[in-house]
C-alpha cells in the first residue's frame, strides 16, 4: 500500500513534468511546442507547428497512459509511459543533433534548454515509479495459499481415509456374508406381529406365537391324596 502511494506520487510528478516540458525552451530558445512530431521522423526544420501536432502530443499521450496505469495499479502501463517520454525526447535529440551538427549546453540560454531536462526527468521519474509500485494484489493474497494448503491437507485426509477403508474392508459388516461371521448357523428372521399385539405362549413351540387372548386361570385345586399319612 505504501509503495503504491509513493509510486503514484512519483508518477504524477513525472507525468506533469513531461506535459509541461513542451512549453519550455528545448534548443536555442525554441520551445518544444514549435517542433512538429513528423520532424522527428523526417528531420528537424524551421517550420513552426500547431499545438496538438507538436511534441506536446506524445507527452499528453504518456500522461494519459500514466493515469490509466495508476487507476489500474499497473506497473507495466506506468513504465510504458516513461519509455514513451524518454523515447520521443531522445529521438528529438538525435534529429536536432543532425540538424545543428552537434548539441551544446551553455549558460547564456543557447543550446539545450530546460524543456529537455524536464522531459528527461519526467520519463525517469515514471520508470522509477513503476519500479517502486507493488502493483495490483493477487486475488486471494495469502489466503489463497492457505486455501491451497487446506485443500492439499484435505486430499491427504481423504487419501488416508480411503487407505484405512481398504485396510479394514474385511471387517465391515455385510448382511449377505453372515455365514462368514456365524459359520453355518444362520439366524432365523424375526417377523413383526401382523395381527396386533401378540403374547408368547410358554407351553408351545418356542418359535410359535400365540395370537389369541388367553383367559386368566386360577391356581389348581389342592391335591389331598398326596399328603403324607399320619396327620
Amino acid at each position: 500500500m505504501v509503495r503504491n502511494i509513493i509510486g503514484s506520487v512519483l508518477a504524477v510528478i513525472g507525468a506533469a513534468s513531461a506535459v509541461a516540458s513542451p512549453f519550455q525552451a528545448w534548443y536555442n530558445g525554441r520551445h518544444g511546442q514549435d517542433y512538429r512530431v513528423e520532424d522527428l521522423f523526417n528531420g528537424i526544420t524551421a517550420t513552426g507547428s500547431g499545438l496538438w501536432v507538436s511534441l506536446l502530443l506524445p507527452m499528453v499521450f504518456a500522461a494519459l497512459v500514466t493515469l490509466i496505469g495508476l487507476v489500474l495499479r499497473s506497473r507495466l502501463l506506468v513504465a510504458l509511459a516513461g519509455l514513451t517520454v524518454l523515447g520521443f525526447t531522445i529521438l528529438w535529440m538525435v534529429r536536432q543533433g543532425q540538424a545543428a551538427g552537434s548539441l551544446t549546453l551553455s549558460s547564456d540560454g543557447t543550446g539545450l534548454g530546460l524543456g529537455v531536462v524536464a522531459a528527461l526527468g519526467g520519463g525517469a521519474l515514471l520508470l522509477i515509479a513503476a519500479a517502486v509500485m507493488s502493483g495490483r494484489a493477487r486475488r486471494g493474497g495469502g489466503g489463497g495459499h492457505r486455501y491451497v494448503g487446506d485443500r492439499k491437507r484435505g486430499r491427504g485426509r481423504d487419501r488416508d481415509l480411503d487407505q484405512s477403508q481398504d485396510d479394514y474392508g474385511d471387517y465391515r459388516y455385510d448382511p449377505d456374508a453372515r455365514d462368514e461371521w456365524y459359520g453355518d448357523e444362520r439366524l432365523p428372521p424375526v417377523q413383526p406381529p401382523v395381527n396386533g399385539p401378540q403374547r408368547y405362549d410358554r407351553g408351545s413351540d418356542p418359535q410359535s406365537w400365540d395370537t389369541g387372548e388367553q383367559p386368566w386361570a386360577g391356581p389348581p385345586p389342592d391335591d389331598t391324596t398326596r399328603r403324607p399319612h399320619g396327620n
